[in-house]
């Protein structure tokens, strides 16, 4: 019998993301997804190395790794739409929910089990913490790119989205941010 599951999970690469504001290079969520969980990984390495952690380090990087794929059914919802209200906000934490229902039903049986914590994640648990701080820091390094191109569409974004990266209180994401985040901002030839 077959699944429809991976080919689901292929089409990450047809959700664009930051749908209201112009982009100077457009993104889709399969890069995206590999870029949090390179971030994620560091973050728990960071985590378990500097600051005494024991998250599960490869728990945290398949967390990263499927923490869009409820868009592949709903899309890509822009942030400023998905928590303009608590009402909008738990209404698409449902069709989120949902989404997630019909791709885990896409899996056969006897692999369900292994992709239920990354397809309904523990939002409680420190891995989860740690790949919503690499989602934040992803979008903050998106900015800094699009700024560097002179897109000053991104300049309030930015802001904002470093503000609520401090807000929560990780030492790992805060070390990642002051000692990997400002490379982003050198031209190639300036990395050398």
């Amino acid at each position: 019998m077959s699944s429809h599951f991976f080919a689901y999970m292929a089409r990450m690469k047809h959700i664009k993301r930051w749908g209201l504001r112009r982009n100077t290079i457009q993104e889709n969520d399969q890069e995206h997804s590999h870029l949090v969980s390179m971030f994620a990984h560091a973050i728990c390495v960071l985590h378990n190395t500097r600051h005494g952690g024991n998250a599960d380090i490869g728990l945290v990087t398949m967390l990263a790794v499927y923490h869009e794929a409820p868009e592949v059914i709903t899309g890509d919802l822009a942030t400023p739409i998905k928590y303009f209200n608590p009402g909008i906000k738990k209404a698409y934490k449902e069709i989120e929910k949902l989404a997630s229902e019909k791709l885990f039903d896409y899996l056969p049986e006897d692999m369900k089990e292994s992709y239920r914590p990354l397809l309904f994640p523990d939002e409680n648990t420190i891995e989860w913490k740690i790949v919503k701080a690499a989602d934040r820091i992803s979008a903050y390094v998106k900015c800094i790119e699009e700024l560097s191109f002179g897109n000053n569409e991104f300049e309030s974004a930015q802001e904002a989205i470093r503000i609520s990266i401090y807000d929560m209180n990780l030492p790992a994401a805060e070390d990642f941010m002051k000692e990997f985040t400002p490379s982003f901002r050198l031209a190639l030839d300036a990395l050398n």
